[in-house]
């Protein structure tokens, strides 16, 4: 699929989950034995246009996650192409044996959207919110994770995991009218991280929609004289160690996600760090080991840090702390 700033523009105002079901939509086209499996999700992940137009190729299982993992795993046997979606937190822990017996232990070709992960639903309070996820599938042999930066990513990674032979986890992340990262054609590469700001002093590693918020962290910092390099790092599992290695002339290295300080992308890149006799510090900014109070998403963004002005302050202190 060919990214332009049309269709960028398009995309990001009816967000991720709209774009995955367009994405959907296009693969079905191309790619003969495709299967969506979805948990009574089709009009919250974008599907009711795919399920119309092709029935063959999806099916409702209700609210009945656990099965719809065993289910995908059957297909995925029979050469099918398989996706499943539910909501962030059903998708992932509430079916977690069945992923890791049936995808993780297997190696089935099975491609799980995760919606609304992160804080979206913070409205909704606890039981929809979702930052453990990562931290959850990441302790699963075999399970590939991505967190696309924007919609435009999120169209690369779906067409990603069609292609990619073993189970996978594509993790949705933000609302509708979505911050674009990428206007334009991009190449993406599963393992691989994107250098999108250079920089001498702090290097920023993000995933997801903290992907932007990094962004305009950086350009704060620059005006403050503090240059500040961000790395999209959308695939948290398998990490992107060469990337990761050309970091560490760095004096600082800061991760930020929209995910539990504890067992994410910051974690991830902490187990990176600790093999190494001679490494920066690192500052992890993410969700505290807390479960979060009910609000609405930027407020919640705004509580925990996670906006470009707030990321720019943690990282101004972290600096003026090394001295």
């Amino acid at each position: 699929m060919i990214i332009n700033e049309a269709l960028s523009k398009s995309w990001s105002r009816v967000g991720t989950r709209a774009t995955f079901g367009l994405v959907m939509l296009d693969l079905a086209e191309k790619v003969d034995r495709l299967m969506v499996v979805s948990a009574d999700v089709s009009t919250s992940a974008g599907l009711d246009r795919f399920k119309n137009a092709y029935p063959e190729k999806y099916l409702d299982v209700g609210i009945a996650e656990q099965n719809m993992m065993g289910i995908a795993a059957g297909l995925a046997s029979e050469g099918y192409s398989v996706f499943t979606t539910s909501f962030a937190p059903f998708q992932t822990m509430r079916c977690c044996e069945q992923i890791r017996v049936n995808l993780g232990y297997m190696g089935s070709k099975v491609c799980m959207v995760g919606l609304a992960s992160g804080l979206v639903s913070g409205i909704l309070g606890n039981t929809h919110c979702c930052f453990e996820d990562i931290g959850v599938l990441r302790s699963i042999p075999g399970i590939t994770i991505i967190t696309p930066a924007d919609c435009a990513e999120v169209a690369k990674a779906v067409c990603a995991a069609q292609r990619h032979p073993g189970p996978l986890y594509v993790r949705l992340t933000g609302s509708t009218r979505t911050p674009i990262v990428y206007a334009d054609d991009y190449g993406f590469e599963i393992g691989k991280a994107i250098s999108l700001r250079e920089g001498a002093d702090v290097a920023i590693i993000a995933s997801g929609m903290m992907v932007h918020e990094s962004i305009v962290a950086s350009d704060l910092l620059d005006k403050s004289g503090i240059s500040a390099a961000v790395v999209d790092m959308h695939t948290v599992k398998p990490l992107d160690i060469e990337t990761l290695r050309g970091l560490l002339s760095k004096k600082l290295i800061v991760t930020v996600e929209e995910h539990s300080v504890m067992g994410g992308l910051g974690s991830a890149v902490a187990e990176f760090l600790s093999r190494l006799a001679d490494r920066p510090p690192l500052k992890i900014i993410g969700v505290p080991d807390e479960f979060v109070e009910v609000a609405e998403y930027r407020e919640l963004l705004e509580r925990y840090g996670l906006t470009g002005e707030a990321i720019a302050d943690a990282v101004s202190d972290a600096m003026r702390g090394l001295y």
